[in-house]
């Protein structure tokens, strides 16, 4: 995390030439003040020049540009990691505020709304879908997602281009983007969440192509290899019935592989998708971190990053207990070092 969040300050703030540029906008700012107010502008060369050095000063010493340029940034990184995000240098919320935290928190709900739902539902869709090809290996829909499964190398927004295209553009049975019509209905009202649904369908599309049949595809095969197992023939050889063989000794063998996958669903919520949600108008996370990668708002790109190592670093922590609980032969090894 530390390292993370400390390459994350020195490549958004482009190695402290983002700082050089901020001093120059400081004294450019200030030199038109100057020149603005007649009082400042009356005053003799001199004066005015003093006026104009000490209003910079003043600047220089807020932003903490007279400091040496990693002292700024180790204490820039201390803040992050205590999770003292400060005030954005050019964004600000809805409501007019600039603090960090507020901004992020403002954009939350459209991105849960929109991956967390869609990520729930193609999640457990896969699933579903994977276990029924793990008992129909080599039938002919099985073959076909085979052959699909390189399709999941192109990205959500790819396919998004050309679903905008054919249904926005051509079709026009669908809205380009944005998360509800304009002029929005009534907030929570029947019409809201019809339009929310209706702005949903194209992202949805666009999310379930470029991953369900990769994730299809990986976990069919490892529910294959687990079926080939000598427990699961002893299994067979015993009588238990394809349903209980299937949830005991097949499903629970590959849990960590679907719940590492659920986790990494969960916390990749948080980043939402720079590209997909701004090319799909949506505004959320992801296409907040986007303008202010455009902005160079660095306080706004550190708080994200920041949030999102920690939720990584608190998940792997938690699957490591979580393996224990839900995989058998963990529980088997720890009886034979026991023993």
């Amino acid at each position: 995390m530390v390292v993370g969040v400390f390459l994350t300050i020195i490549i958004a703030n482009m190695g402290g030439y983002l700082d050089d540029l901020r001093l120059a906008d400081i004294i450019e700012r200030i030199s038109q003040e100057a020149m603005l107010r007649p009082e400042i502008r009356s005053l003799a060369p001199e004066a005015r020049q003093a006026w104009i050095d000490g209003r910079v000063a003043l600047e220089v010493k807020k932003f903490g540009l007279d400091k040496p340029f990693i002292e700024r940034t180790l204490r820039f990184m201390a803040d992050a990691l205590t999770l003292n995000l400060g005030r954005s240098q050019n964004m600000s919320s809805d409501t007019g505020s600039r603090t960090v935290r507020l901004i992020i928190l403002e954009r939350l709900p459209p991105t849960l709304i929109l991956f967390g739902t869609v990520g729930f539902i193609l999640f457990f869709v896969e699933l579903f879908i994977a276990l029924f090809l793990s008992r129909k290996y080599a039938s002919a829909l099985d073959k076909i997602i085979v052959t699909l499964a390189p399709m999941n190398s192109a990205p959500g927004w790819f396919y998004g281009i050309f679903l905008i295209l054919i249904f926005a553009a051509l079709l026009k049975i669908l809205p380009f983007g944005g998360m509800v019509d304009a002029p929005p209905p009534a907030r929570w009202s029947l019409a809201y969440f019809l339009s929310l649904l209706k702005h949903m369908i194209l992202p949805a599309i666009a999310l379930a192509v470029s991953q369900v049949i990769n994730n299809v595809y990986a976990w069919r095969t490892f529910f294959l290899i687990y079926s080939s197992e000598d427990y699961v023939e002893m299994a067979k050889a015993k009588g238990l019935s394809a349903r209980s063989i299937e949830r005991r000794y097949v499903l629970r063998p590959t849990l960590p592989t679907i719940i590492t996958t659920f986790a990494f669903v969960l916390i990749g919520i948080w980043q939402g998708a720079a590209i997909f949600e701004t090319v799909f108008n949506w505004p959320g996370l992801g296409r907040q971190i986007f303008q202010a990668i455009g902005l160079f708002d660095v306080p706004v790109i550190v708080g994200s990053v920041v949030i999102f190592a920690y939720l990584l670093a608190i998940t792997m922590f938690l699957l490591e207990f979580i393996y224990v609980m839900v995989d058998p032969r963990v529980k088997i090894g720890q009886q034979g070092a026991q023993a």
